[in-house]
């Protein structure tokens, strides 16, 4: 139990950690872009300006720059669609549907976004139910969403966080994952045991979700380097962990198929032999190779050798037909983590011996 919280306890820590450049982005944001819309514009009340650097900054969300311009858009179409109502119906809960409506409809006609359709429904709904009677114009609010815009993308260039953090942390939820679902199957293989073969089929197929999060936060890393100047040398290193991506992720649905056909293998005759479990066991350990390398900044030079020694090993066995395609899931692993370490396509076709005969 003590152990169980206290990794809980580590893992919060660490996320705190990682947050906490998105938190200071957001709190410091919210400050100026409110200063510059009351002491240098002259607005009263401009609530849209510290909202503004909340949504263009986000905590670990990318595509800032498309958002600000949703947001900016959305703003305006909602605040226009409220002002101009407003005068004429007045408000109320039917005035309220009536100007959602009106917004939403307006904003998926012209950009289906779910961001920009959100800020012009709840522009408009701020406009008709909180600030119905103020002095403030559509124009005015629209500058106060820009000012917010523009504060929350000079907040990430100015003080961002490190995007090679963010993209490591993902990329390792990754390969772990990948690596576990290896190493259990080779348990599995060694001590003949189905139940253990189910629970690593499980566990594979929950592993989609760490592929996502890892997309994403390149995503965020990508706009964080291309945002803030800071980070431009930094270009090379996250490129390998974009060339890892994809052939990461065919790796672990490879990996799923591989779980899945292990549970078979175990009730079939003759059972996969032992020296199937040592070699995904090799893969597994590339995996986490490739892993430490990628976090170091360096070249994975030692994953791809460590790769390239297994694939010379893989020689065709007589083997049952479950067996059979574990052996051919293991080199088609093999092939995308040898890609993932930026290998040619001559390299990799030329890695793994032919299958001549049967197997």
């Amino acid at each position: 139990m003590g152990t169980r919280l206290g990794d809980h306890v580590r893992e919060r820590l660490a996320t705190f950690g990682l947050m906490s450049p998105s938190i200071a982005q957001c709190a410091v944001g919210s400050a100026v872009a409110w200063m510059i819309a009351t002491q240098l514009l002259g607005h009263a009340h401009p609530f849209f300006a510290p909202i503004a650097v909340l949504i263009s900054v986000g905590i670990g969300l990318g595509q800032r720059l498309r958002r600000v311009a949703e947001l900016v858009v959305g703003v305006s179409l909602g605040v226009g669609v409220g002002d101009l109502l407003v005068t004429r119906i007045g408000t109320g809960p039917w005035q309220i549907a009536l100007v959602v409506a009106l917004a939403m409809v307006t904003a998926v006609l012209l950009d289906s976004g779910a961001l920009f359709v959100a800020q012009a429904a709840s522009s408009a709904v701020l406009v008709v139910a909180v600030v119905p009677g103020d002095d403030t114009g559509g124009l005015d609010r629209m500058l106060d969403a820009l000012t917010g815009g523009v504060v929350g993308l000079a907040a990430v260039a100015l003080m961002p966080a490190n995007p090679l953090r963010l993209a490591a942390k993902h990329a390792s939820g990754v390969l772990d994952a990948l690596s576990t679902a290896l190493e259990q199957a080779a348990d599995a293989i060694e001590r003949r045991d189905t139940d253990l073969a189910a629970e690593a089929l499980e566990e594979a197929r929950g592993t989609q979700a760490a592929v996502e999060d890892f997309e994403q936060a390149l995503r965020t890393s990508r706009e964080i380097i291309l945002i803030s100047p800071m980070h431009w040398h930094r270009r090379a290193i996250l490129t390998r962990y974009e060339i890892a991506a994809e052939p990461v992720d065919h790796a672990l649905r490879n990996a799923r198929v591989l779980a899945r056909r292990t549970l078979a293998a175990l009730g079939e005759e003759p059972p996969p032999p032992a020296s199937l479990a040592e070699s995904l066991r090799e893969v597994s350990e590339a995996a986490l190779l490739l892993q430490l390398e990628l976090g170091a900044g360096r070249e994975p030079t030692l994953a791809r050798q460590a790769l390239l020694a297994v694939a010379t090993r893989q020689r065709p066995e007589r083997v049952g037909f479950s067996a059979g395609v574990i052996v051919a899931q293991l080199r088609s692993i093999v092939i995308d983590l040898l890609r993932a370490t930026g290998a040619g396509h001559e390299e990799t076709e030329t890695a793994l011996p032919p299958v001549s005969g049967p197997a």
